[in-house]
């Protein structure tokens, strides 16, 4: 498959979820990464004016999430977040993040992300590593 058709297909099951709450939309994806962006707006602010840090570990556990759920390629089971740290560095008030997932170490029944949030200019905002459990389905 394309990697314009894998990224339409992800993008495509947004609707209804966080991911569109937050306008979260993947941009590219790699043989061991996955890319994502947000706005930067008051939907995702802080009462401060800056981005709120729970949008950005939810934009670090999107991105990570769906890693495991594409590289993993198997539909018999479900991935699930089960850790989450993320270190804020930098604040931001306005335009893009993305979030770029690498795998740290991607095991069979546990994957560990490390999740790098950058600015437009690619200044580091936050630093997020994420673990994930695949457990089959019922």
């Amino acid at each position: 498959m394309e990697k314009s058709d894998i990224l339409k297909e992800i993008n495509s099951k947004a609707h209804n979820t966080l991911m569109s709450t937050l306008s979260i939309e993947f941009t590219e994806i790699g043989k061991d990464f996955i890319v994502c962006k947000m706005p930067v707006n008051n939907k995702v602010h802080q009462p401060d004016g800056i981005l709120h840090g729970g949008a950005t570990a939810a934009l670090a556990e999107t991105v990570g999430s769906v890693a495991s759920r594409y590289f993993i390629n198997d539909d018999s089971v479900s991935v699930r977040g089960i850790e989450i740290t993320t270190n804020h560095v930098r604040s931001i008030s306005d335009g893009f993040v993305f979030a770029k997932a690498t795998s740290i170490h991607m095991g069979r029944t546990m994957q560990i992300w490390q999740i790098k949030i950058t600015d437009e200019k690619n200044n580091l905002i936050s630093m997020a590593k994420l673990t994930t459990l695949s457990i089959k389905k019922k």
